[in-house]
């Protein structure tokens, strides 16, 4: 039956029941809560992949029936807070009452079909849940996308995509209208709002009009589930497209083991709805474990807001970007206690050591550092007991068997540089991504060998840590050195006068390339002479890290280009480096 199939799917995420919270320190944090420091992950990692397989089906009612039977903490599945509406807190059962009715919605008045596409354009709202959830329920296929999109990103989005419907609110509405005529494939506009608008389905009111009752499709393990946009550091962005058990089951790795969740855990993850990351840490690794999901709507980023939230609410776990870490420690924390906070990780980009000292210096916490793409889940980290090496992003995940290889695909000494692998034959993890959609020349050029090659670069110590280096067109040559553009920005950016950098290459006539980083200064050294302080930080990145990668040019910019999702772009500063369009 459906509540035998959920039952043994749940046991096999759950593996064994989670151990009360221990109060013994380990390397700055709290000891592991779902392992024993010194087990091998490895062995304790052991997912089976049935046949047919629903998120929401096998996992969330799963959880539903736990709460009705008593055998769950009473503890919210959503809590979101806004402060300009009042808070909602989902249990697991009104989180399947709702999604159900959504359900309803989307296969009733919307009339979607299995397989066909939704493109999700909604900021942090509980309505986003769920329809991530509906989608689920009715075997659409979710793109979701970031409010910050352009008319032109959004009209790239439906054609390449094909979608058949868009769902967004009153802000991006008029956006979508200036487009939609160039979408052939899209026939339904759906609205999450109050009010109406021409033209448009309103949500909020067929939501109170349709029944609960609704019979999630039978989905197969390897179906589509959804479409995420790559962030486009490097180019375009590709359609990545994830199964129901490649993130449904996959990201167990995440939620068990780098997360280390339990059902008494509440999990802020700050990242955009747009991004994989949300699908990550907002949805299947917290509710995997039957942890509650933390939301603040905050439609701005505010850093008092963080540090007032992190004080007053209950959370557990933090989750951001190092961009958020570099701008919190800039605060004055000492005026904040964090009484329930116990562990901290980060994902994204890489995160400079002195912003993880400053912040254990304030918090007495580690950051634990994750390592990972739109196209896996966790492809390494550093889990809970490890020691914490600054500068690297820890050792592979048991999902995957990484290695560094050569431009031949043969895996290098340990200490030597190379390209960033997922061994993907004889057995290709289910947890990686399906495909590039409609791209079958971009996916073979990311499979060689027997390797799935991330685009990025680094190095595997004797230890097994891994350290980045950079993406592989990041990576700068000059006068035969590799070099990093990592490590320069971490050593510029110990110096108290840098805010951010970003370094790329640059020609040069007798080198070919060499080091140019491109400098944003905290106030207090704007108005520094320039040229004594290009001298200072020259000198400074010399004396941190190997003197031949200074940077021998410096330009001071009041902000550096970024995706909408936070990533520096430094493609696009490099190309203007060498003159490229």
């Amino acid at each position: 039956s459906l509540a035998q199939l959920a039952g043994r799917t749940m046991l096999r995420l759950r593996g064994h029941a989670p151990r009360s919270p221990r109060r013994a320190r380990a390397h700055g944090t709290l000891a592991p809560k779902n392992f024993d420091a010194r087990s091998s992950l490895k062995k304790l990692y052991k997912p089976q992949v049935p046949e047919y397989f629903n998120f929401a089906r096998n996992v969330l009612d799963a959880w539903t029936e736990r709460e009705k039977r008593g055998q769950k903490p009473q503890s919210a599945a959503l809590w979101w807070v806004s402060e300009s509406a009042p808070e909602v807190r989902w249990s697991f059962e009104e989180l399947a009452f709702n999604s159900r009715r959504a359900a309803n919605v989307l296969c009733g008045p919307c009339g979607l079909r299995r397989g066909d596409r939704v493109l999700l354009l909604l900021p942090r709202v509980p309505q986003w849940w769920l329809l991530n959830v509906a989608c689920m329920r009715t075997g659409t296929v979710l793109i979701p996308g970031t409010c910050q999109l352009t008319a032109r990103d959004i009209l790239h989005r439906l054609q390449s995509s094909r979608a058949k419907c868009v769902i967004t609110d009153e802000s991006l509405a008029p956006v979508l209208d200036s487009v939609a005529s160039h979408c052939s494939s899209l026939h339904t506009k759906l609205l999450v709002s109050h009010k109406k608008r021409e033209g448009w389905m309103n949500f909020n009111q067929l939501l109170r009009t349709v029944s609960s009752d609704h019979t999630c499709v039978e989905t197969r393990s390897d179906d589509p589930m959804t479409i995420f946009f790559t962030s486009g550091t490097t180019g375009s962005p590709k359609m990545t497209e994830h199964s129901h058990c490649s993130f449904g089951i996959g990201l167990t790795v995440n939620g068990r083991y780098w997360l280390d969740l339990t059902e008494r855990d509440v999990l802020w993850n700050t990242s955009d709805t747009g991004w994989a990351k949300s699908a990550w840490s907002s949805i299947f690794a917290p509710w995997i474990q039957g942890s509650c999901v933390f939301v603040h709507h905050m439609p701005r980023f505010d850093t008092t807001t963080v540090m007032q939230t992190l004080s007053r609410y209950p959370i557990s776990t933090f989750c951001t970007v190092p961009t958020v870490y570099r701008m919190l420690v800039q605060e004055d924390m000492s005026r904040y206690r964090f009484p329930n906070l116990e562990h901290c990780v980060s994902a994204g980009e890489p995160i400079n050591p002195e912003v993880m000292e400053r912040w254990k210096a304030s918090t007495g916490l580690d950051i634990y550092e994750g390592y990972g793409q739109t196209e896996t889940v966790l492809i390494a980290g550093t889990f809970k007991g490890m020691e914490i090496k600054p500068g690297s992003f820890g050792k592979p995940s048991p999902a995957y068997d990484v290695q560094i290889v050569d431009d031949a695909c043969k895996v290098v000494p340990q200490g030597t540089e190379g390209n960033l692998a997922i061994r993907v034959k004889p057995n290709r993890p289910f947890s990686l991504f399906t495909k590039y959609t409609d791209d079958p020349e971009r996916t073979a050029q990311c499979f060689r060998g027997d390797f799935y090659l991330t685009g990025d670069r680094g190095v595997m110590d004797q230890d097994g840590y891994l350290w980045f280096v950079g993406r592989a067109d990041d990576v700068i040559n000059s006068a035969g050195y590799r070099i990093g553009p990592f490590e320069v920005e971490n050593a510029l950016t110990e110096h108290e006068a840098v805010a951010e950098s970003a370094v790329v290459s640059s020609p040069d006539p007798v080198r070919g390339e060499i080091v140019k980083a491109f400098v944003v200064l905290n106030p207090a050294y704007k108005s520094t002479d320039y040229d004594e302080l290009t001298v200072e930080l020259q000198e400074h990145v010399k004396r941190v890290t190997a003197p031949y990668k200074y940077p021998r040019k410096i330009e001071f910019v009041d902000q550096l280009p970024k995706t909408v999702s936070g990533k520096i772009r430094r493609v696009e500063l490099r190309n203007k480096e060498w003159g490229r369009s």
